[in-house]
């Protein structure tokens, strides 16, 4: 287990120093920073002054090496357009961009998966047959469009909802949340449902494919005819082996959450990092752009290096390749 996950660090390591090379290319090659930090009026004699003291005129693997170490340091730079840190702009937005996230991951999930479960074992009925058409209007729809139709919907016509903002929110020290007003878990139901519906209707689809796979194996055969419930057989045995390759999938497709929340966030105006990064590419403001492209890197590693440890403790096969690999 100690040898599993020591590998993955490794391979988690190099993933995010791809990255980090990735992001300083953006971040030293696209556009000249003295430029976009300087007025039109600025002397070349004080461009070049403030060019040397900046380090951009050290050779590459210099440059790298100090972008590494204040990336490490929590030092993104600052803001082309704002004039602020970089690191304090994300964190005044990433409390949005969580909670927005973290709702529509576990909508998804749950909705997902008991939907998959009940269509698989109910495959036949009409109900069932509802719910797979409906399914593929989460699947074939664009979320902007999702979105757009929701608004229309339950804040245009119905005036249920707010289409726009996040709300009151309120100070827990530097987090501030929107879970503790009335206004804020009103404006989080329509972005979280259009952020969730095409990861909960892909879920369920292969929840239902995997779990209908199982469900036709021998062994689950052979627990029928020994007269087990079917309860055990269904919940015990069949979902058990359902989830060792639904796994995967869903951890990756709950990291793009969090990764393509910007659509969700520009509809609804969402104060978000994704909303962030949009102004931010619209100004070309390369430190937000290259800290975002590390930060969502960095989201995809932790939720992948999570997802093989529980691939590696869900499946027993993988228990038994460790032990004969270590002898």
């Amino acid at each position: 287990m100690l040898a599993f996950i020591l590998r993955r660090l490794l391979q988690s390591v190099v993933v995010m120093l791809v990255v980090a090379l990735i992001a300083f290319l953006i971040f030293r090659y696209v556009g000249d920073p003295i430029v976009s930090m300087v007025g039109v009026d600025t002397r070349l004699e004080d461009q070049e002054i403030m060019r040397e003291r900046l380090g951009l005129n050290d050779p590459f693997y210099v440059q790298f090496w100090t972008f590494l170490s204040n990336a490490l340091r929590g030092e993104f730079g600052i803001s082309y357009r704002l004039q602020q840190p970089v690191l304090r702009l994300i964190a005044e937005r990433l409390p949005a961009t969580l909670e927005l996230a973290v709702v529509s991951a576990t909508l998804a999930l749950v909705v997902g998966v008991l939907m998959g479960i009940f269509t698989a074992l109910k495959s036949r009925s009409f109900l069932s047959g509802v719910v797979m058409t409906l399914s593929l209007v989460g699947v074939s729809l664009p979320t902007f469009l999702i979105g757009i139709g929701l608004i229309y919907v339950f804040a245009v016509e119905l005036q249920w909802l707010p289409s726009n903002g996040r709300g009151a929110t309120v100070s827990l020290g530097w987090w501030r949340t929107g879970f503790l007003t009335e206004s804020g878990l009103r404006s989080l139901i329509l972005p979280a449902i259009t952020l969730s519906l095409f990861q909960m209707t892909l879920i369920m689809r292969l929840v239902r494919a995997e779990m209908m796979e199982v469900l036709r194996s021998d062994y689950i055969r052979f627990a029928r005819a020994r007269g087990l419930p079917d309860r055990i057989i269904n919940f015990r045995h069949a979902l058990k082996n359902t989830l060792v390759p639904v796994i995967t999938i869903t951890g990756l497709q709950l990291g793009s959450v969090i990764a393509f929340a910007i659509v969700t966030e520009t509809v609804f105006q969402w104060p978000g990092v994704g909303s962030l990064f949009i102004n931010s590419v619209q100004a070309v403001d390369v430190p937000v752009m290259a800290t975002y492209l590390m930060f969502i890197a960095f989201v995809f590693v932790v939720i992948n290096l999570v997802v093989d440890v529980l691939y590696y403790l869900v499946d027993p096969r993988l228990r038994a390749d460790g032990r004969s690999g270590g002898h």
